[in-house]
């Protein structure tokens, strides 16, 4: 089996008050403990208690301070942006990164209708947007001649590279775009329903002639050795829903809080692989900077 990939989620959130912290700073520093790649959330409202920064700016900004890391989405809610903006954000990260991204998408979710209305998106055609934009996506990041809506082709330039998508969602429809995209981004979800989740991504691709999705985990953790970590009911309530803040059910929130020492953690990541997840992204709660150092730890136990 290959070796697991870890990502983290850079801390570009805060709760309304404050600024989000430093996500360049935070990168080079996962960039220096060895993190295959950084993640940032992507949303334009979400509820009324929660301050966060653009997704896509932000990772040019990382791109202009790291070298080797990789930089995701996880996810970009596509349908909020007409597709030929989102090729032309994408194809500039290529070229500044030097073909660093990864491309989560996903349509996006109920709890913050506040998104659909700034923008002018009904939600009930989110999906249908989604399978729009992902036909004509590639092409269009790759400088491919493509109908515009009035008829005539156009071109993005200069073109490049495509790089992995990634498919997020657990329904019927989000997997059967895995499987068109060739990657899946997974929800946090106990190691037993990835594997059942990968099988049937397996059945599905058979039956299209594809080869089974590439899979990128999630996992949500409070890792013991912080000092301002919380408890885990605390921990689980940072990420439940009293405020707007996140939009999760505390019952929620509490299945996809993994919490515990750095053995502890090690051993669910090695769970998530062994159920046949390619690379883990980890989403850390607590004082950043202390709770990467503990993920380094539990990185090391895993290699």
């Amino acid at each position: 089996m290959s070796r697991l990939n870890i990502g983290v989620f850079l801390p570009t959130m805060s709760p309304i008050s404050d600024v989000p912290p430093d996500a360049v700073a935070a990168a080079r520093r996962a960039e220096e403990l060895g993190f295959e790649s950084v993640w940032v959330i992507d949303q334009l409202v979400a509820g009324s208690q929660m301050a966060f920064h653009e997704s896509a700016t932000v990772l040019a900004a990382v791109a202009a301070a790291t070298e080797r890391v990789k930089l995701g989405f996880g996810v970009m809610v596509l349908p909020l942006r007409p597709v030929a903006w989102v090729a032309k954000q994408v194809s500039t990260l290529q070229h500044l990164s030097g073909d660093r991204v990864i491309l989560g998408i996903g349509i996006g979710e109920d709890r913050h209708p506040g998104s659909w209305g700034a923008v002018g998106v009904p939600r009930r055609r989110r999906g249908l947007l989604t399978d729009e934009a992902l036909c004509v996506l590639p092409d269009l990041i790759a400088g491919r001649s493509v109908p515009g809506e009035d008829g005539v082709e156009f071109r993005l330039l200069p073109g490049a590279t495509v790089p992995p998508i990634l498919a997020g969602g657990i329904s019927q429809a989000a997997l059967n775009r895995a499987v068109a995209v060739g990657g899946w981004f997974g929800l946090p979800v106990p190691p037993a329903e990835i594997a059942r989740l990968r099988d049937t991504l397996t059945e599905l691709a058979v039956a299209r002639n594809r080869p089974t999705p590439a899979i990128t985990g999630f996992v949500t953790a409070s890792i013991a050795g912080d000092p301002t970590t919380p408890d885990r009911r605390a921990a689980v309530e940072t990420m439940a829903d009293p405020a707007g803040m996140w939009g999760f059910p505390y019952e929620v929130a509490d299945a996809m809080m993994t919490a515990g020492s750095p053995a502890e953690i090690a051993a669910e990541l090695a769970a998530l692989h062994d159920a046949g997840v390619e690379r883990v992204t980890v989403n850390l709660v607590g004082n950043w900077l202390r709770q990467i150092e503990l993920l380094t730890e539990a990185a090391r136990m895993l290699a």
